[in-house]
């Protein structure tokens, strides 16, 4: 595993840096955090070798012991999947992919197979969770299930096919009922578009709350979740049903403007030094909580008002501070519980370590090529360097859905 891992400490250091060095520094960075998890698991020894947290508060230890396993693949798996879709990059990257490519192929397979030591739990309310991570993370790499041997494809759909006995909480979690039914529906095996059409409808005409952003449930947290798993989850739900013939023509219409309109809250929440408003549960998830602003970058989607490179500029100070700090990994390249370094105290009662490899899908922009203007313009200041600064920018603005 490569582990070369440089700090930026200030943003003065990360305005002058170029961008093919900024994009070497978050591959970097995302093989620190993915590789163990990835290496472990292709080698059948992450449950041997992971070094387990749990909340101070847990409320089942061995159950949660148990599922974090799958938490810590599945979250993985779901950030870096563009990145293994992806081909190209200089020869320290292709090197790179061809590498975790391998890892993610044999780690998929012994996920699956129930004579591995390293066979994980599919069954149970966690599990349906991640899952979905699995799910979403083929359908953002679908080279991995082409290259899946006949029998690790089969094991691997009946393992999801038995999260349907699991009834999800009538919250964010109908998403992973829909999302696990959006991989059978993109890959072209018998799906239930009830639980897709159940989860779409219900955010569309019952949850959303105005101004870019959906409750929660049947009523709004000021938190990350929609960033976490709403709207990246019913982005890919929606992408997958339009690629199959099957559109929604007025929910993707608003979806298009309250998801760029979200994207553009997401970037003026980055501070001038990487961090942002601790408020909400799941903070551990760290740079998680701009999976959107990333997917969405990613995606080509968005909003005219913020460039690429200026989301290139708040995504890279929002990593460093995030992953930086001395005590964010143990000695042996795990990371620990806590938003910046170590920081136990702040975890829910169902955190764990493999809780905490949500941080991942903050790397989804390495999906997109080193000649990407993403990764090739020159570095602009974003929203809150601008205004702390003293330039001057144009006042913000709230959605009105047409």
């Amino acid at each position: 595993m490569l582990l070369s891992f440089f700090v930026l400490t200030s943003q003065a250091q990360t305005t002058v840096n170029d961008p093919l060095s900024e994009r070497r520094q978050w591959l970097e960075t995302m093989d620190r955090v993915a590789g163990p998890v990835m290496e472990h698991l292709a080698g059948n020894t992450l449950k041997s070798g992971m070094q387990m947290e749990l909340s101070p508060t847990i409320d089942n230890p061995r159950h949660r012991t148990d599922v974090a396993y799958l938490e810590a693949f599945g979250r993985t798996l779901a950030g870096i999947a563009p990145w293994l879709q992806a081909e190209g990059g200089d020869t320290y990257e292709q090197t790179l992919r061809t590498q975790y490519r391998k890892w993610t192929l044999q780690a998929l397979k012994n996920a699956v197979d129930p004579a591995a030591p390293d066979y994980l739990q599919w069954k149970g309310g966690q599990p349906l969770v991640d899952a979905s991570f699995v799910a979403l993370g083929l359908i953002r790499a679908p080279w991995l299930w082409e290259h899946l041997d006949k029998e690790t494809r089969e094991r691997l759909h009946l393992e999801l096919l038995s999260t349907r006995e699991t009834v999800p909480v009538y919250s964010n979690w109908i998403l992973f009922s829909a999302m696990i039914e959006a991989f059978f529906c993109r890959f072209d095996l018998p799906y239930d578009r009830v639980r897709m059409e159940y989860a779409l409808r219900t955010f569309d005409s019952h949850w959303y709350t105005g101004d870019g952003m959906y409750a929660d449930g049947m009523e709004y947290r000021q938190d990350y979740y929609n960033s976490y798993v709403i709207q990246p989850y019913l982005h890919a739900i929606l992408e997958t049903l339009k690629q199959k013939g099957r559109p929604y023509g007025s929910i993707e219409k608003r979806f298009e403007q309250i998801s760029g309109r979200y994207a553009q809250i997401q970037e003026r929440m980055i501070a001038p030094d990487g961090s942002f408003p601790a408020i909400g549960r799941s903070l551990v998830y760290r740079g998680g909580a701009f999976q959107h602003l990333a997917d969405m970058a990613l995606r080509d989607k968005l909003p005219p008002s913020i460039s690429p490179a200026q989301v290139r500029g708040a995504l890279t100070a929002v990593l460093m501070k995030t992953m930086s700090h001395p005590r964010t990994f143990t000695a042996e390249g795990w990371l620990r519980i806590g938003m910046v370094g170590h920081q136990p105290e702040l975890a829910e009662f169902y955190i764990t370590t493999g809780s905490l490899y949500l941080c991942s899908t903050l790397f989804l922009p390495l999906g997109l090529s080193a000649d990407h203007a993403f990764w090739k313009g020159d570095p602009e200041p974003w929203t809150s360097v601008r205004l702390w600064n003293g330039d001057t920018i144009t006042p913000d603005k709230g959605l009105d859905i047409k």
